[in-house]
């Protein structure tokens, strides 16, 4: 794409001169009258600007200045008849780029043009590395150069500093936590806690009590009072992870301290105001939840006052790279190893790969590679067996011999697809319940409630 110049000079003999000379290389806008080309400048974009340095009665000097008040990235050069160095020092003071003098040899612009096209581009890609340096040294390990990744970035920056509630839903393993962690940390709240509960891990008949606290002998075992994290997290943020596994009865006692602001301790009966920032995460449709019954309508639309959907890692491969390196770094350091690399062919297998579990997975992935390559560089048979045989649970175009496929008959129930899909995802992850969860998209709990289903069945 052509750069756009600018030429702002009294003389019509020169713009029209300048325009036949410079249109084959650049797009090529004149003017007579400064104020105009100020006008321009503000309602359009321009690479370069040729400045007289005398226009009429009006001082160059200062038209630079208005320029790089409305542009201040714009690059201007000076045009003068009345070259000396008291103004060229001035002009470049002002922020020109370069000068030439009068009457203009066009061997000599092309030359300068090109120069100052060559330090446009620098300065372009300066300051785009200096924003993706600010964002890594904002956000810390949470990396990614994609749009995707980008996007999330900006929802960040424009919620952090205010108390509506946000859920994040995303696949297990995109980062869900880590952004609730940002938000936190580079909110107006960071100086005050944030706690995380994870409503998938905590036994039902727990849950309840960790979120609200309780009184000594409010139940059998509470030999002393503890606080609730509701409690704990004032002045902050609560995270309540994997929030589509909270039961219904405590959805319509969460919705009641969302709206009373207010919480009582079990077995209490003084209340405490709260000033709690709530950020939920779910890996699964709680739209379709609500549909299907298993999820308040009125929770839900509580909690989903902002949406933030973390994409899957498959769907930002370009991030692929800098997440690769990163966990590289990371886990030679924490190992106390040389600094690895990959072989071309194992990086390939890498960049190919599919990653059900997201960046959680890669970061394992590598860890394992990290930890049994005995060489500065990690080959493909140093990657995990099922990463190099590339093969999936039930690709849609799978064949019969395809052994990680199997047939399902006309006829069988629902039920009996989900105990056989079930069974055969375990198998394939040698009975390893969090990876099984991870590649079937289900909590470690629904996991485990459905194998004893399936235990009792049998």
């Amino acid at each position: 794409m052509k750069m756009q110049v600018l030429v702002i000079d009294d003389e019509p003999a020169i713009c029209t001169a300048l325009s036949f000379a410079l249109e084959d290389s650049y797009v090529v806008m004149t003017t007579t009258d400064p104020d105009e080309g100020l006008r321009k400048i503000d309602n359009q974009h321009f690479d370069i600007v040729l400045l007289d340095l005398r226009i009429g009665n009006k001082s160059g000097l200062d038209v630079l200045q208005k320029i790089k008040q409305i542009s201040p990235n714009v690059t201007v050069i000076m045009m003068t008849a009345y070259s000396s160095i008291e103004t060229s020092i001035e002009a470049i003071k002002k922020g020109a780029y370069y000068y030439i003098e009068k009457p203009i040899n066009i061997e000599e612009l092309s030359l300068l043009l090109m120069r100052a096209a060559e330090f446009k581009q620098m300065s372009n890609q300066l300051e785009t590395l200096h924003e993706e340096l600010e964002i890594q040294k904002r956000f810390g390990n949470f990396l990614g150069n994609s749009k995707a990744m980008q996007r999330i970035f900006s929802m960040i920056e424009r919620v952090k500093d205010i108390d509506s509630s946000v859920l994040i839903t995303g696949e297990s393993g995109t980062g869900k936590e880590l952004v609730a962690r940002n938000i936190h940390t580079l909110g107006r709240r960071k100086n005050n806690p944030m706690q995380i509960v994870n409503c998938a891990a905590i036994p039902e008949m727990l849950l309840e009590s960790e979120l609200f606290g309780y009184e000594k002998g409010a139940f059998s075992g509470a030999t002393q009072r503890k606080e609730g994290k509701f409690v704990a997290a004032n002045g902050g943020i609560l995270f309540l992870d994997e929030i589509s596994e909270m039961p219904l009865p405590l959805q319509a006692k969460l919705l009641r301290v969302l709206q009373e602001r207010e919480v009582t301790p079990l077995g209490s009966n003084t209340k405490i105001s709260l000033d709690v920032r709530i950020i939920s995460a779910a890996n699964k449709n709680l739209e379709q939840m609500v549909m299907e019954g298993e999820f308040r309508e009125d929770l839900f639309f509580r909690l989903n006052v902002i949406p933030i959907s973390m994409p899957p890692l498959r769907d930002r491969k370009e991030d692929l790279p800098i997440l690769m390196d990163y966990f590289i770094k990371k886990h030679a350091k924490d190992m106390n190893r040389e600094e690895k690399m990959f072989s071309a062919t194992a990086r390939r297998i890498l960049l190919d790969y599919h990653y059900p579990g997201n960046v959680r997975e890669l970061g394992n992935i590598i860890e394992y590679a990290v930890a049994l390559s005995n060489s500065k560089k990690m080959e493909e048979t140093d990657l995990p067996q099922y990463v190099q045989e590339q093969k999936f649970i039930l690709q849609p175009d799978g064949t019969d011999d395809d052994f990680n496929s199997f047939r399902i008959p006309i006829g069988i129930s629902m039920k009996e697809i989900e105990e056989k899909v079930i069974t055969a995802t375990l198998q394939y992850c040698n009975n390893h319940r969090q990876k099984t969860a991870q590649i079937l998209k289900i909590s470690e709990r629904s996991l485990r409630d459905k194998i004893k289903l399936i235990s009792k069945e049998e």
